[in-house]
């Protein structure tokens, strides 16, 4: 589209301006304004940052981990509808897992559109957390490493509350709330695994 648009000012360029030397001043300047779009363009950050397999060969060593899921029973979804503050979409979610370390791919609303999380967890500690796909054209900032290093070594407390404050990100209060939320969900759906594990 960008190349488009330079093609027909270039054009437009060659029928105003019969001069070879104006010609070329004036294609560097239509060359420049469309770089800068390009630049606008990508600055807007949605996008897919990283696929489900390059995510799980990060956090676990393979594209090919086993899976499980963790069924929301009544006790689960009561405790998922208040961190969510809202009615969970799902009745399983899927993770998969290596060793002691688990991995999750949650969506949790930023603005008006999910974006989509990986979280990584052993032990009960989050170690990481990723974003994985961002689909609006603010709040993108939280998939940098500035924001995701917030929530290494974050536990649930006795509330199944975040033990550590995120700070948050001007301009992407709710990204980095929907963040929360999931890194949240994701430590609690990991105890009620480890609690089945053990019981069952």
């Amino acid at each position: 589209m960008v190349l488009m648009s330079v093609l027909a000012i270039s054009s437009r360029i060659a029928k105003i301006a019969r001069t070879p030397g104006l010609q070329r001043v004036l294609a560097g300047i239509a060359i420049t304004i469309a770089s800068v779009g390009i630049v606008v363009a990508a600055g807007s950050g949605a996008g897919e940052y990283q696929t489900r397999e390059a995510f799980l060969l990060e956090s676990l060593g393979t594209p090919d981990a086993p899976s499980d899921v963790v069924w929301l029973n009544n006790e689960l979804r009561s405790k998922a509808r208040a961190v969510l503050g809202h009615e969970p979409a799902m009745l399983r979610v899927r993770y998969w897992y290596a060793g002691d370390k688990t991995a999750w791919i949650l969506e949790e609303i930023g603005k008006e559109k999910p974006i989509t999380f990986g979280i990584v967890i052993a032990n009960g500690s989050l170690q990481a957390l990723r974003v994985l796909q961002f689909r609006e054209s603010r709040g993108w900032e939280i998939r940098h490493q500035f924001f995701t290093k917030q929530f290494a070594n974050l536990h649930l407390n006795k509330k199944d509350k975040l033990d550590r404050r995120i700070d948050s990100i001007s301009g992407a209060t709710l990204s980095v709330q929907a963040a929360t939320r999931v890194a949240t969900l994701a430590l609690i759906l990991d105890a009620s695994k480890s609690k089945t594990d053990s019981t069952g």
